[in-house]
């Protein structure tokens, strides 16, 4: 399957970009592209398409890569909206409770971290706040298993003194 996509060419915190027709099986440094498509410089937003060769690959069937796509949207050379080439970011979700036991039997201590809630503005979607009540509900047997550890450690100390 052939890709429009691009192929860094400038140098280190110099970021300038070949606009490439490739086969999408070989690697981005290959050096081995089917045509040369334009340029896009990401300093100083330079932009040269050749629209009229993108669009005769497109029609025969070539893929454009997300951040193509979004110059030729911006160059109005294709119609349609702009994607989102950023990494989605999965919402904060609590901590789960940190149980820790420490000393002998004697000095039996059990500890829990206070369990931090994600703001809801940062939970966006109704699927991730569903997915945190059900965790939420499943976490609650943890705080009844600490409390059967307390217990079980106060039993283990009287028997100890006994």
């Amino acid at each position: 399957m052939l890709k429009i996509r691009l192929q860094r060419v400038g140098k280190k915190h110099d970021p300038s970009f070949r606009v490439i027709l490739i086969d999408s099986r070989k690697g981005p440094k290959s050096g081995s592209f089917i045509e040369n498509l334009g340029f896009y410089d990401a300093i100083r937003k330079v932009k040269q398409i050749k629209a009229d060769r993108i669009k005769h690959w497109i029609a025969n069937g070539a893929q454009v890569s997300d951040t193509v796509h979004n110059i030729l949207v911006s160059e109005k050379v294709i119609e349609g909206k702009k994607k989102n080439v950023l990494p989605k970011k999965s919402p904060i979700i609590k901590e789960k409770e940190e149980v820790e036991i420490t000393g002998t039997a004697d000095e039996a201590e059990v500890s829990t971290e206070e369990v931090k809630e994600a703001p809801v503005e940062e939970v966006k979607e109704e699927k991730a706040v569903e997915e945190v009540k059900e965790e939420m509900a499943e976490e609650t047997p943890v705080v009844e298993e600490v409390a059967e550890a307390k217990e079980d450690v106060a039993e283990k100390k009287e028997e100890t003194v006994a």
